[in-house]
C-alpha cells in the first residue's frame, strides 16, 4: 500500500509530539518535493507549532491551511453533539492538501483539561478518518512500567482498528533505555534517550515569561543560549561568586550595582561562571555608570533585561518559563534533529513509506540527503579559521546535528572564551593546539620528507607547518583527521597550495579542478570548472570532465557529462571547438561506461526539444546533468548568471581531484555555507582512496 500521510498521535501532554514530527518531517523532506503539515486540531492557547515546521523546512504552504479547529471549537461542537461536522471538515481541508502535495505529515492536538482517554480517542478518530499511517508517541521519564504501557498503547489502537506503523517513546532514562529497537505485536518501538538541554528554558524563553525589556544583548545566538540555572542575588559580591556558575540567569534589584559589576568581572576571569543574562527588577532604575561600563565593554556576552517588578515575582514567573520549540530556536532545533537521527532507525521509517518516488530532486532534498549520508560516516573535520565567528557558529551547529566530528586549532581557553562571549556551545568539539611542541615536530619530520627534494632544510620545514593552513593540511595527511574546511579568512591559494605540496593529486590525476553544485527548483546539476583552472587544454578539459562525473557520483547524481561549446556536433569549426572535441574523446575512452559527448551547446545539453532538433541521436543532449565549461570565464560567469537569475542555490565551489579531501570557502560564506560544505568534505574523504588510519586517532 502506498503511504501518503503520518498521523503523529501524541499518548499524553508532554510526549514529545513536536519532537518527533520534526524529525519525521526531516526524514520526509529528503524524499518528497512537496510536503504539507497539517495539525487539524491547535491547542489551547499560544500554538507555534505550524510556525515552526514551516519555518524550519521552508514549506511553501499558507499557515491557515495547517489547521481545522481550535480545542475550543471542537469542545463546542462535541458538545452539541455535532460531532460528524468536526470530523467532515477536517476531512475536506485534508484531502485538499492531498491534492496539491505528495505527503501530508499530520499531528494530534494535547490539551491539560481534557483527559487523556478523550484526547487519545479523538486523535485515533482523526487518524482513522484520513486513513493515515499513525506513529504514537509516549514519554517515559522514570516509569518502569514503560513498556507495559506501550503495550497497552498498542493493543488499544488496534482495537480500534487502526495497524500502527511505529511507537516512540521520548525521555527514556538510563535504566530502562535499550541499544536497539524493539518489536511488539508487529509495532516498531523506539526509545530515544532523555537530553537535558531540549528540556531547559533558553534565555529569550525566561525573558518573554517575565516581560523583560531586552537593554543590552540584541543578538539571536546568545538569545537562544540554555540556561542552566535560576539564581537569585541577594548575597554580597563575594559570597554571591562562589555560587556563581555557567550559563546561569540571575536576578537581582535594579539598584544593586555591585552585584552588576561583580558578574560583568566574572565574565571576563577563568575562575568564576559566565551567567547567560541578568534580569535586574523594581522601579529604581539602572546606575548610568554601570550602563556605561557594560556598554563599552568589549564583547560583552551577557544578555542584560530589566522588569519593574520585584525579584520575587521575576523568579517565581522565570521558573515557571517553559522550554519551547519556535522558529527563533534554530539552535535547539538542530540538536533536536542530530538526536532524533541518532536514535531512530531512518531506513525502516523511510521503508515504510514505500510510495514511488520521482527523479525530483529539489535543493532542500539535496541537502537533507548530504547531511544524512555524513551523518552515518562520522568523519573528522579540521577547520583551522577558529578566530571566526561564522566557523563556531557551524561548529555548533555541525556538532548539534551529529554531521560531522569538528577539530578547531587553536588555543583552548581563548576559543572556548570567545565562544562563551557570543553564546555558543563547543563542548562536543574538539580543539587542537597548532602550536603543540610534538605535533609541530611530526609534521616538520613529515614534510621535510615529502619536500626535501626540493631543497627545503628541516628547519624551513619547522616554520612552514607553524602556518595554520599547512598545520592543518598535516593532520589531514598524518590520519589526526578525514578532511579540511578552509577559506573563510584566507585565500583559495593559502587552501590548496599546502594540500598539493603535502599530498598532491588522486591517482591517474594532474589537474586539481572544482564544480558547483547547483540546486536549482526540482533537479541538481554539476558544473565544472567555475573557480580553479583558467584555460585548461583538451587533457585538463578531459579530466575536468571525469573528475565531475565521479563528484557526482558520489552524491548520489548518475553522471550525464555534456562538454560545451558554442556549437554542437560537428555544427561548428575552430580551436575552441576542436579542444572540446578531443576532451570528450579522450574522456569517453576513459569512461565508457557513463555518458559522456561535447561539443554540445547549453540549450542542446539541457532542453530535450532543443536536443531533438539539433542531436536527435545523442545520448546526452538533453539529459545532461553534469555540464563541463571549456574555461574559467565561461564557468564562473555562467554559474553566477544562473545563480542570480532563477535564484538556484550554489554550493561550492567543491574541489575535486585532491588525494585527500580539502575544500575551499569564498571569504564571504555564511554559516549555512560552511556547514554544507563541511558535510561534502565528509562524504569526499569516504570516497577518496585514503581513509585517516584509526591507529592514529
Amino acid at each position: 500500500m502506498n503511504i501518503e500521510s503520518v498521523f503523529v498521535a501524541p499518548a499524553k501532554e508532554g510526549s514529545g509530539s513536536l519532537f518527533v514530527t520534526l524529525g519525521l518531517m526531516n526524514i520526509l523532506k529528503r524524499r518528497y518535493k512537496k510536503v504539507a503539515f497539517f495539525k487539524p486540531i491547535l491547542d489551547r492557547g499560544r500554538d507555534l507549532d505550524s510556525d515552526t515546521v514551516i519555518s524550519l523546512f521552508k514549506l511553501k504552504q499558507n499557515p491557515k491551511e495547517c489547521h481545522s479547529f481550535t480545542v475550543e471549537d471542537v469542545e463546542h461542537m462535541f458538545a452539541q453533539d455535532n460531532q460528524e461536522a468536526v470530523y467532515e471538515k477536517i476531512i475536506t481541508d485534508f484531502e485538499n492538501l492531498k491534492r496539491e502535495y505528495d505527503f501530508v505529515l499530520c499531528m494530534g492536538f494535547t490539551d491539560a483539561t481534557l483527559t487523556e482517554l478523550a484526547q487519545r480517542d479523538i486523535n485515533i478518530s482523526v487518524a482513522m478518518n484520513l486513513s493515515s499511517a499513525l506513529i504514537g508517541v509516549m514519554r517515559a521519564d522514570n516509569n518502569k512500567d514503560t513498556d507495559d504501557e506501550a503495550d497497552i498503547w498498542i493493543k488499544t489502537v488496534k482495537d480500534e482498528g487502526l495497524e500502527p506503523m511505529a511507537l516512540i517513546i521520548n525521555r527514556v532514562t538510563d535504566e530502562i533505555y535499550s541499544d536497539n529497537s524493539i518489536v511488539s505485536e508487529g509495532v516498531f518501538i523506539y526509545k530515544i534517550p532523555y537530553n537535558e538541554e531540549l528540556d531547559k528554558a533558553t534565555v529569550m524563553d525566561i525573558l518573554e515569561a517575565t516581560n523583560a525589556e531586552l537593554l543590552h544583548g540584541n543578538d539571536s545566538v546568545k538569545l537562544q543560549q540554555s540556561v542552566s540555572d535560576i539564581k537569585v542575588a541577594a548575597m554580597r559580591p563575594e559570597n554571591f561568586l562562589n555560587h556563581l556558575k555557567d550559563s546561569d540567569l540571575i536576578i537581582t534589584p535594579a539598584d544593586r550595582s555591585d552585584i552588576l559589576i561583580t558578574i560583568l568581572s566574572a565574565a571576563y576571569s577563568d575562575d568564576f561562571g559566565t551567567a547567560s543574562a541578568m534580569i535586574v527588577g523594581g522601579d529604581l532604575p539602572v546606575a548610568e555608570s554601570v550602563i556605561k561600563l557594560y556598554q563599552s565593554a568589549k564583547d560583552f556576552p551577557i544578555v542584560i533585561a530589566r522588569s519593574s517588578d520585584d525579584t520575587m515575582t521575576l523568579a517565581q514567573r522565570a521558573f515557571l518559563a517553559e522550554a519551547r520549540l519556535t522558529p527563533a530556536h534554530s539552535r535547539k532545533l538542530d540538536l533536536l534533529l542530530g538526536h532524533f537521527d541518532k536514535y531512530i532507525d531512518i531506513q525502516s521509517i523511510e521503508s515504510s513509506l514505500t510510495k514511488e518516488m520521482s527523479d525530483i530532486m529539489t535543493p532542500v532534498m539535496f541537502l537533507h540527503r548530504i547531511f544524512t549520508k555524513a551523518s552515518k560516516l562520522k568523519k573528522r573535520i579540521v577547520l583551522p579559521e577558529a578566530d571566526d565567528r561564522r566557523v563556531l557558529e557551524a561548529s555548533e551547529k555541525i556538532s548539534r546535528r551529529g554531521i560531522a566530528d569538528i577539530i578547531l586549532l587553536g588555543k583552548k581557553e581563548e576559543i572556548h572564551k570567545r565562544a562563551t562571549a557570543i553564546g555558543i556551545d563547543l563542548s562536543q568539539v574538539e580543539i587542537v593546539d597548532n602550536e603543540n611542541p610534538e605535533l609541530i615536530d611530526r609534521f616538520a619530520k613529515s614534510f621535510y620528507n615529502l619536500r626535501k627534494h626540493k631543497g627545503i632544510s628541516l628547519k624551513d620545514a619547522e616554520d612552514t607547518v607553524k602556518n595554520i593552513s599547512y598545520f592543518a593540511t598535516m593532520m589531514v595527511e598524518e590520519g589526526l583527521a578525514d578532511g579540511m574546511v578552509s577559506g573563510a579568512t584566507h585565500t583559495t591559494a593559502e587552501t590548496v597550495r599546502p594540500a598539493l605540496q603535502i599530498f598532491g593529486t588522486a591517482k591517474g590525476i594532474e589537474t586539481v579542478s572544482s564544480v558547483f553544485f547547483m540546486c536549482l527548483e526540482t533537479r541538481v546539476l554539476v558544473y565544472g570548472d567555475c573557480a580553479i583552472v583558467v584555460n585548461p587544454d583538451y587533457k585538463q578539459l578531459a579530466q575536468i570532465a571525469l573528475s565531475s562525473a565521479k563528484t557526482a557520483e558520489a552524491f548520489g547524481i548518475e553522471p550525464v557529462v555534456a562538454l560545451l561549446s558554442y556549437s554542437s556536433g560537428s555544427s561548428g569549426k575552430g580551436a575552441d571547438v576542436e579542444k572540446v572535441k578531443k576532451a570528450s574523446d579522450l574522456a569517453q575512452k576513459i569512461r565508457d561506461d557513463i555518458p559522456i559527448e561535447g561539443p554540445l551547446q547549453y540549450d542542446a545539453a539541457i532542453d530535450m526539444e532543443v536536443a531533438r532538433l539539433k542531436m536527435p541521436n545523442s545520448k546526452v543532449a538533453g539529459k545532461a546533468n553534469v555540464f563541463i565549461f571549456p574555461d574559467l570565464n565561461t564557468g564562473n560567469n555562467t554559474y553566477k548568471a544562473v545563480q542570480r537569475s532563477t535564484g538556484a542555490i550554489a554550493i561550492g565551489p567543491v574541489l575535486q581531484g585532491l588525494k585527500r579531501a580539502v575544500n575551499d570557502l569564498s571569504r564571504g560564506c555564511s554559516v549555512d555555507d560552511i556547514v554544507s560544505t563541511v558535510a561534502i568534505t565528509a562524504i569526499q574523504a569516504e570516497n577518496l582512496e585514503y581513509k585517516a588510519g584509526k591507529n592514529n586517532r
